[in-house]
């Protein structure tokens, strides 16, 4: 069965995860590409470096963001967000760091893996994290899905 998300069930989707793909179309070119993610109150919030998609971005701030999850070919959950480029500096990027980080690190630390005694990292520190912080100001959220009984040969 196919079907259509409600937008709260889309914004879950997108709470819920980290790791999507950024469109972006400038100079007669479109550009896709794989990005971590954190959502929050109807901003998805960035960590990247200089590079093609910020310069196209800054050129052309409309952007699309997709997210999905694929059980396998006929059970996913997909969703789009259509919105606008904003680059973030002085508050608006610590605030954005912080997004990111209380977001991402939870999901990365695991018995291997484990946050150092220096966690919750303090804010005067976040000016020193490399990089361009960026969130795009989501105006249209999409989602569909499709649920399938397994097939058994």
């Amino acid at each position: 069965m196919f079907g259509s998300l409600t937008h709260t069930e889309s914004e879950n989707l997108l709470k819920e995860n980290i790791y999507g793909r950024i469109g972006c179309h400038a100079f007669g070119k479109t550009y896709i590409v794989p990005i971590s993610y954190a959502y929050d109150d109807g901003y998805l919030y960035f960590h990247t470096f200089e590079g093609q998609k910020v310069q196209m971005m800054r050129n052309n701030p409309s952007v699309c963001f997709q997210m999905d999850i694929l059980s396998d070919m006929a059970n996913w959950k997909s969703v789009i967000a259509q919105g606008t480029f904003e680059e973030l500096t002085g508050d608006g990027r610590n605030k954005g760091i912080k997004v990111l980080l209380d977001r991402a690190l939870p999901a990365l630390v695991s018995e291997t893996v484990k946050l150092t005694p220096l966690w919750p990292f303090p804010e005067k520190k976040y000016e020193d994290i490399p990089g361009i912080i960026f969130r795009i100001k989501v105006s249209e959220i999409t989602g569909r899905f499709e649920e399938s009984a397994p097939v058994i040969r």
